[in-house]
């Protein structure tokens, strides 16, 4: 069974959550189907986990990530390129929206390391993004908890404008005194999700995830879009305005058998 559009639409309510906390999570956003045959293209498909690169975090932890740029013709871009989930994104920014990249985070067992507190804007500021329209969703692969390194938020922080990053180890941290200071007066949100689940979150939303300490993976696709209106004024590492092409939301079972693997092209940043 496909979930509709009309029945994943967001609400008034839903959308101005979203604009004071710069985040939104969709329980069961996608059937256990279409979640299922995303997750057993995973498991299949070699070439993501095995281009998968570890980014250090400057406390001797590393994690892991596969990144792509465009969206792709198998389940992956199915899921990236549906009209429940691109809908939903356009609501939230208010604006036709592209797929800027996809990519899955790795966080093995007993491993994993620590994505440092940071913005998404504070990367892609400096790939030319003039404005911070833009926004990922998160869309849990396993099971995702305190235990095994799940996404914190801090409620808010969306409205505090864009903060100095600074390079921590190979990842680009916020200014780690404003963000004791944010820490002071805001109690971030662990995101305990299940597959099928969607959480949206703003680029200027800061956000962190500790190392993995259960005896479980834990993998997480996340799918970037950038507004049409902030096209880059220079190229960058990711792709600059193309028309989005949507699919009916059935395409993701219709293609549910299809991987791109090494026909994929994977990006270094």
């Amino acid at each position: 069974m496909t979930t509709s559009t009309q029945t994943t639409k967001l609400t008034a309510q839903e959308i101005a959550d979203f604009d004071r906390d710069g985040f939104l999570v969709r329980r069961q956003f996608f059937t256990a189907d279409e979640i299922g045959s995303l997750i057993r293209a995973y498991e299949e498909d070699e070439a993501i986990s095995g281009r998968a690169r570890a980014v250090a975090d400057g406390q001797g932890g590393h994690t892991e990530i596969a990144l792509w740029n465009a969206p792709g013709e198998d389940v992956f871009g199915a899921v990236a390129r549906s009209a429940k989930l691109v809908t939903a994104v356009q609501a939230l920014l208010r604006d036709e929206v592209y797929h800027y990249h996809s990519k899955v985070n790795l966080k093995r067992p007993h491993s994993g390391g620590t994505w440092v507190w940071h913005q998404d804007y504070g990367y892609w500021y400096n790939n030319g993004c003039l404005y911070p329209d833009m926004m990922t969703v998160g869309l849990p692969l396993s099971p995702m908890d305190k235990q095994n390194g799940c996404l914190q938020l801090i409620p808010g922080s969306n409205r505090m404008g864009r903060i100095d990053h600074l390079q921590v180890g190979e990842q680009t941290g916020a200014d780690a005194a404003r963000v004791q200071a944010i820490l002071e007066r805001v109690q971030p949100v662990a995101i305990e999700a299940e597959p099928g689940d969607a959480v949206f979150f703003h680029c200027n939303t800061l956000h962190t995830s500790d190392p993995n300490r259960s005896d479980v993976p834990r993998n997480l696709l996340l799918i970037a879009y950038n507004a049409k209106h902030n096209d880059p004024y220079r190229e960058g590492p990711h792709p600059r305005y193309t028309p989005l092409d949507v699919l009916p939301d059935e395409e993701i079972m219709q293609r549910s058998h299809l991987r791109d693997g090494e026909a994929r092209v994977f990006s270094k940043e």
